[in-house]
């Protein structure tokens, strides 16, 4: 059964067509995550246009088109395993004047998916990358963490290391960081990953199963109790893993140095305190959260 009505196209068409599409260029489509209305108008718009679809597995895109009541589009693989003798055929379409879509089989092609050595031959080749933006699980679990740190800022890690000793440096690496960090995982090693995230203690996670999906879940929790989470029902190690390490909690105050505290206390006499904390940071080297947070307590005291 299709999710799109023949008569939307002409929508989607309208929708999309502001955008110029030039043909011999490469164009990078993310496809849901998980829930088919996900897709983008302009990716339907893309996908409609190509002269053919590069994905990462063909059997699943063949399905994806379908939904979508898309069909008769030459599907050529391209996998991890074959990603670079594969960029040699979409080349060949390039320079003879044919778009070409890639896909993966969910999400956005070339972040923690394959399709960056695709990019990166077109670029040596001097052609260009179009990308067409969708559904993605790090902004997704990020929009409802609710505290990726005070200014935004997070690190993306993507899938730590499937091995124990070079995953646990990867962790304590984690534990160290002052900013969110967000990982990615399978349910293979969900719990492996759960017991070194375990030995942070009190530091809160966030984990999104299967997001967008029917059975999507979401929950927070100190990361040490994380392993106990998992095991409390089966169905929690299935499904696909994003996992926000929340930044570690601000310094007191009282721990920070005395001058970065005077030249805060003068830069907060003259200036707001979003300006006076910027400054300082730059001025001193202390960390922005720590000096937020002092700041705070000092507006607090004067009020």
């Amino acid at each position: 059964m299709s999710v799109l009505s023949p008569s939307l196209l002409p929508a989607v068409r309208e929708a999309a067509a502001q955008q110029h599409y030039p043909q011999g260029a490469l164009y990078m489509v993310a496809t849901p995550i998980g829930n088919l209305a996900d897709i983008g108008l302009r990716a339907l718009h893309v996908l409609a246009l190509a002269d053919a679809i590069a994905c990462e597995d063909t059997r699943h895109t063949a399905g994806l088109l379908k939904a979508y009541g898309l069909h008769d589009k030459p599907l050529l693989a391209l996998h991890e395993h074959n990603e670079a003798s594969a960029a040699t055929a979409v080349l060949a379409r390039l320079r003879e004047g044919q778009r070409v879509a890639y896909v993966s089989d969910a999400g956005t092609p070339g972040v923690s998916d394959p399709g960056a050595r695709l990019v990166a031959a077109v670029a040596e080749a001097g052609l260009r990358s179009v990308p067409v933006p969708g559904a993605s699980s790090l902004t997704a679990l990020l929009s409802v963490t609710g505290h990726a740190g005070w200014d935004g800022r997070f690190t993306f890690l993507g899938f730590l290391s499937p091995k124990a000793s070079e995953r646990q440096r990867e962790v304590a690496a984690i534990g160290a960081s002052p900013l969110a960090t967000l990982v990615l995982e399978a349910p293979h090693r969900i719990e492996a990953l759960a017991r070194e995230l375990a030995t942070l203690g009190e530091r809160p996670v966030t984990v999104g199963r299967e997001l967008t999906k029917q059975f999507e879940e979401v929950a927070r929790m100190p990361a040490h109790e994380l392993p106990g989470w998992l095991a409390q029902a089966a169905h929690r190690t299935r499904g696909e893993f994003a996992l926000l390490v929340h930044p570690a909690a601000p310094a007191a105050a009282q721990e920070m140095d005395a001058q970065a505290l005077r030249t805060l206390d003068l830069l907060l006499a003259e200036l707001p305190v979003k300006t006076a904390v910027k400054l300082c940071a730059e001025i001193t080297g202390a960390p922005r959260n720590t000096l937020y947070t002092a700041a705070l307590a000092r507006k607090d005291d004067r009020a």
